[in-house]
């Protein structure tokens, strides 16, 4: 899978999505052999992105699976975070979260409404809810569906998976 190195608007949305400590806890999802991410480590910033193949957002106001995969290639444990990154077209109009509703599949087997941020023309999930450790050589599974409210909207969902220190 590709990495990269942090892009000025990706740390832009990296510096909003830390500053901002979640209201309320998402309820808990499927991490494959996972465990929640230390406390001391809730302030730490991604040294990395691994970027998963994106696509256009769906036009048709219908729910639209997304599923976020990474394997953990070390033996070591790794402290990562899946994000979903939801980009306005270059050119405008940017999109707004109240468009778009983005939902994650619980441990429960439940959908639940995953709050977007907005900087910049993306819309954007927060990191720190997300964070887990991913034990070494196991796979995180996540699943999430995408539904256009109010339209009609274009951009494109980016799935993500931050990589911490």
């Amino acid at each position: 899978m590709p990495t990269r190195t942090i892009r000025s608007r990706a740390l832009v949305l990296t510096a909003a999505a830390l500053a901002v400590l979640p209201t309320a806890v998402l309820a808990a999802s499927s991490h494959a052999a996972s465990t929640p991410a230390p406390a001391s480590a809730a302030t730490a910033a991604p040294v990395s992105f691994v970027d998963l193949p994106d696509t256009s957002l769906p036009s048709d106001n219908a729910p639209h699976g997304i599923t976020v995969t990474y394997r953990n290639p070390a033996s070591t444990d790794q402290t990562v975070a899946p994000q979903i990154l939801i980009e306005s077209p270059d050119n405008g109009p940017f999109l707004d979260p109240a468009q778009i509703r983005l939902e994650l599949l619980g441990t429960d087997r439940h959908w639940h409404t995953v709050s977007l941020g907005s900087q910049t023309g993306t819309l954007y999930t927060d990191l720190i809810p997300a964070k887990i450790v991913l034990h070494g050589h196991h796979t995180l599974t996540e699943h999430y569906r995408v539904t256009v409210l109010k339209g009609p909207a274009q951009g494109s969902v980016e799935p993500r998976v931050a990589i911490y220190a």
